[in-house]
């Protein structure tokens, strides 16, 4: 029996994604997904993320009736017994005879027919023992949600001491799950487009503007490939909002470009200037915005030198990203504590940079998808240390302010903010977990 297209496709993804450091999202995404069939893409995208999301449980299955270290294994068996064990612990609806099957033939078919045995071995093991408990159920604190939800330890614990643990509980319960996509319109037309394209929409529930995917196969459907509408989380875009409007803007880190294209629809008739660091980031970056009023610099923003002064910057800093672990569940098993200080550092000389080309009475957005404090607070008390003319602005009266012009669909603004900071968690909130601090310059 051969391995099926879904299976396949989700072998080559986790390969790639572990041996390359490729990002999960981008590769289901990719154009050669076009070369299946709705139902295997939905099974491929199934696959590879369920797989992502709990591979410390699942590592920790086989670790029980492996005769070898999961760590020592080859990449494509330890992929394979992966693969495997997500299907009879995650996937019910997956006849266990086919799921060790099928993973089995994946060891042989990436030439690595010497491991097949054990692999069949451990397979069969892993169907006998199914939805058992890998550990004691009885833990708590930072280890029993550390097991339950498949985080690691460091990141729970600083959740916990963070945020406190039912919150943290929640954050970690909803990077296991699905969330529906959420939507910007682009278009005028584009509601009443999607709808005459068999697209079920709900409302948004951070922003009016923003619509919920209910229903319905937007992939393949006219609006979104003719770039109608877009999938974007609301917290991304309640960034882009918090921005404002100016003649002049600036984006000092825009690729992908969906805060780009929010803040040119907002500004329809601003010049904004949209920096990107690599090349090929820049010339997708530019081929999405083409038809915007958006001119893209390819260049690093703390290193650049501009003419004029701006009315609106938005910094939204690379980051860490563990408010996204929802859609790449990957980054949880990359990312290491001793990450966040090297970020840091970037972050500020970003933040720095994008303050010293604000122009007086002008507003500074700066933000990240992390939900760390290091990539955070401490970046922006960093910044504000050094630069007497910059000041703080609550968050919440900017929400408020949004509430009242009718931009705002979340009913209490004061939920949405940490302090004088936007702080949303996913769980808590139903979107991404994001920061973001609004800055001014008064000289």
């Amino acid at each position: 029996m051969a391995v099926s297209p879904a299976r396949s496709f989700a072998f080559d993804i986790l390969i790639r994604v572990e041996r390359d450091g490729s990002y999960a999202s981008e590769l289901l995404n990719a154009p050669r997904m076009d070369r299946l069939s709705r139902e295997d893409r939905a099974l491929t995208y199934e696959l590879v993320m369920s797989t992502l999301r709990w591979q410390s449980e699942l590592d920790a299955r086989i670790a029980k009736f492996s005769s070898q270290k999961v760590s020592r294994l080859d990449g494509e068996v330890r992929i394979a017994l992966r693969l495997g064990a997500c299907q009879l612990n995650h996937l019910g609806r997956v006849p266990a005879h086919a799921a060790v099957h099928e993973s089995v033939e994946l060891v042989k078919i990436s030439g690595k027919r010497s491991a097949v045995p054990y692999a069949n071995a451990v397979l069969r093991k892993l169907a006998a023992h199914a939805k058992t408990p890998v550990v004691d159920s009885g833990a708590h604190g930072v280890q029993g949600l550390a097991v339950e939800f498949a985080h690691p330890e460091w990141i729970v614990r600083r959740w916990i001491d963070m945020y406190g643990y039912e919150a943290a509980r929640k954050v970690c319960e909803a990077n296991q799950h699905v969330r529906g996509a959420a939507l910007r319109l682009a278009t005028p037309d584009a509601e009443e487009e999607l709808t005459e394209a068999g697209i079920k929409l709900g409302p948004g529930a951070l922003l009016t503007s923003a619509r919920r995917l209910i229903a319905g196969d937007l992939a393949h459907s006219i609006p979104f490939r003719d770039h109608h509408v877009a999938v974007q989380d609301e917290a991304s875009q309640l960034v882009a909002a918090l921005v404002g409007k100016g003649e002049r803007i600036l984006d000092c880190c825009a690729a992908p470009g969906g805060k780009t294209a929010a803040i040119a629809a907002r500004n329809p008739g601003a010049k904004i200037t949209a920096v990107e660091l690599h090349e090929h980031r820049a010339r997708a970056l530019k081929e999405r915005v083409a038809a915007m009023n958006v001119n893209v610099i390819t260049g690093n923003v703390t290193k650049l030198e501009f003419a004029e002064k701006f009315d609106c910057v938005l910094a939204d800093v690379p980051c860490s990203g563990t408010g996204t672990l929802a859609g790449n569940p990957e980054i949880k098993w990359r990312v290491k504590e001793t990450d966040l200080k090297e970020l840091q550092d970037l972050q500020v000389s970003i933040l720095r940079r994008g303050a010293a080309a604000l122009a007086p009475g002008g507003r500074l957005v700066y933000s990240t998808c992390s939900l760390e404090n290091e990539e955070g607070e401490s970046v922006v008390e960093q910044v504000l240390s050094g630069d007497d003319a910059l000041c703080i602005v609550d968050c919440e009266g900017v929400l408020e302010e949004m509430k009242s012009a009718g931009e705002l669909a979340w009913t209490e603004p004061k939920t949405l903010v940490r302090g004088k900071y936007l702080r949303t968690l996913p769980g808590v909130h139903p979107c991404d977990g994001f920061f973001a601090a609004v800055l001014e310059r008064n000289d």
